[in-house]
């Protein structure tokens, strides 16, 4: 089940299909990373490292195993990954709609995420936060762009966020939300109930994690 979240409340219900008819989101423009040095510049000389293992003696090496063993727990059934709920991350950081984008920027860097679901006073998603509207290319502080630079810095969240914004059910199947996020270019999509209360946030990064972690590839069992 999905969602369409905006500003006066939930706008649809439904399965993924109309999505992009009733509230277009435009597709993520992910902006160009800085460069730390000019490509004039020469690049670090390459050092190899060393591929020859330092041998341990046998019982020394049969006491790190078992140890390491240990540390691992009791192994569990693998369970196949099926639903948003399987992968989703819960307790997911939010930003109230009308704080500054300046701060907003500051809690988002803090925590080492890239987005955020903006949620209203009622506590219900209202839009989706990116880092990268916070600080487009073209105002960077360079000459001539510092005062538009610092005008974006004191508007409200809610003059920059994505909204309406897609939202999804815990108990969607994690097929139907991979084609919404290749189709919509976003990050990731809010959890929420059928009000628009968060239950969590699911990213892209999050069905990486998924298929690269144990279980391999059940993601598709």
């Amino acid at each position: 089940m999905f969602y369409v979240l905006g500003p006066d409340g939930p706008i649809y219900r439904g399965g993924p299909a109309p999505l992009g008819q009733i509230a277009p989101v435009r597709r993520v423009q992910r902006p160009q990373a800085l460069r730390t040095r000019s490509e004039d510049a020469p690049a670090p000389p390459y050092v190899p490292l060393s591929s020859e293992p330092t041998a341990l003696p046998l019982p020394t090496q049969n006491a790190l195993d078992a140890y390491a063993a240990t540390e691992k727990g009791p192994v569990l059934e693998r369970q196949p990954l099926e639903w948003v709920r399987d992968v989703m991350t819960t307790g997911a950081l939010t930003v109230p709609a009308e704080m500054r984008v300046n701060d907003a920027w500051q809690i988002l860097a803090e925590h080492r995420v890239a987005q955020a679901p903006v949620l209203n006073a009622r506590g219900q998603v209202i839009g989706l936060l990116l880092r990268a509207d916070m600080a487009p290319l073209d105002l960077l502080p360079t000459p001539g762009a510092v005062q538009a630079a610092i005008d974006l810095a004191k508007r409200p969240v809610h003059e920059v966020m994505i909204s309406p914004v897609p939202a999804v059910a815990a108990d969607t199947a994690l097929r139907r939300l991979a084609g919404v996020l290749l189709d919509t270019g976003l990050p990731g999509l809010p959890v929420t109930d059928e009000w628009g209360h968060l239950v969590g946030f699911v990213s892209r990064t999050d069905i990486l994690r998924a298929v690269a972690a144990d279980p391999p590839l059940d993601l598709w069992s």
